[in-house]
């Protein structure tokens, strides 16, 4: 399916924030990310908790070690929310 993206303000506050490195990673992991979010070497997950709580399917996808973009899909739009740890789980 070919998504269109969006990100939140949030997301591109924390993007902004991350090392020269990390940015460097989110850059690379976009690249397959666009093609498909939802493609191996992302290790794309449901995020339990925060799908119960927004009562919408809430997905992660792993950027490097403990740096992970959360995201849901509407309709043919990829949202992405935030980025960052394991603690935007939060």
């Amino acid at each position: 399916m070919n998504y269109r993206y969006q990100a939140a303000e949030t997301f591109w506050r924390n993007f902004y924030a991350l090392s020269p490195a990390q940015k460097l990673a989110v850059r690379q992991a976009w690249l397959i990310f666009k093609e498909n979010p939802f493609d191996s070497r992302l290790r794309s997950h449901k995020i339990h908790t925060l799908s119960a709580r927004y009562k919408r399917t809430i997905y992660s996808a792993v950027i490097e070690a403990d740096l992970c973009v959360v995201f849901f899909i509407e309709g043919d739009t990829v949202r992405t929310v935030d980025i960052g740890t394991h603690a935007i789980y939060r």
